[in-house]
């Protein structure tokens, strides 16, 4: 398994351990991304930990520290399909037994305006498609070999109840732009799904619950959860995922949802 180091510039391939598996996560240098990459580094994986950053962002500079031979730091904007192609031949060979899009964007806390009936912001709703959805899909793409060639087989898509139709439970009023953004992701699983099932590759959506992540500060409401609890909980599920699970929608502590 060859994998780019921190210490040698990001630039250099070494050979991982001959039974570590790997997980690569998008959007890895804070919130829920952060959690999953310290989360799989203490359980030996070995992750391939992508931000959009000029240079490293401390967290995971301070995380590859802790584990310097298991965190390996790559820039990749999935806006940017030019950097997702480009890393994903810089890691032609390296099977990826998970493949984790996280990088995702909600809004802002404080001001819910662009996304409200009444005062909607029309030209955000590109920016929240480019990331929330088509990210998703073009990340799973370009990876798609390196995933087949794994053992796991499994790419995961952090998503939300918000974005679906089937959900029962309270609906937050808002969120125009987040909630249909994810609703297309949902789609596109389910999509990826039929036409990888053929090839062994599982993909599933997964939501994170409310989670309280360092973007919020101090904002707080009834039934927040910790990142640590929400992401235990969601590599808990994804290493119980079966090729019959592909194409659904499960929540972090287990439970499945339709769309």
């Amino acid at each position: 398994m060859r994998l780019t180091t921190l210490a040698a510039a990001l630039s250099v391939f070494v050979v991982a351990s001959a039974d570590a598996k790997t997980v690569l996560i998008t959007g890895s240098n804070s919130g829920i991304g952060l959690e999953f990459a310290k989360q799989y580094a203490s359980k030996g994986w070995d992750v391939i930990a992508t931000h959009r950053r000029s240079a490293a962002p401390e967290s995971l500079s301070a995380l590859h520290g802790q584990y310097p031979n298991l965190i390996h730091i790559e820039t990749m904007d999935v806006t940017n399909h030019e950097q997702i192609d480009a890393l994903a031949t810089k890691l032609e060979g390296t099977a990826i037994d998970v493949l984790i899009s996280n990088a995702g964007i909600t809004g802002d806390f404080r001001n819910p305006a662009p996304q409200s009936f009444g005062t909607l912001d029309y030209d955000q709703w590109e920016n929240f498609m480019r990331i929330n959805a088509l990210g998703g899909l073009k990340v799973a793409e370009a990876f798609v070999n390196h995933v087949k060639a794994s053992e796991d087989k499994t790419i995961v898509s952090i998503s939300s109840l918000a974005g679906t139709f089937g959900f029962k439970g309270p609906t937050m009023p808002g969120g125009y732009w987040y909630k249909s953004s994810k609703a297309t992701l949902n789609m596109y699983v389910k999509v990826i799904a039929s036409d990888l099932k053929k090839d062994g590759v599982i993909i599933a959506s997964l939501s994170p619950g409310q989670v309280k992540v360092e973007k919020m500060g101090d904002v707080s409401f009834p039934g927040l959860i910790e990142p640590q609890e929400s992401i235990s909980g969601m590599i808990s599920v994804i290493e119980g995922l079966t090729l019959e699970d592909s194409g659904t929608l499960f929540s972090y502590d287990g439970s499945q949802h339709p769309f």
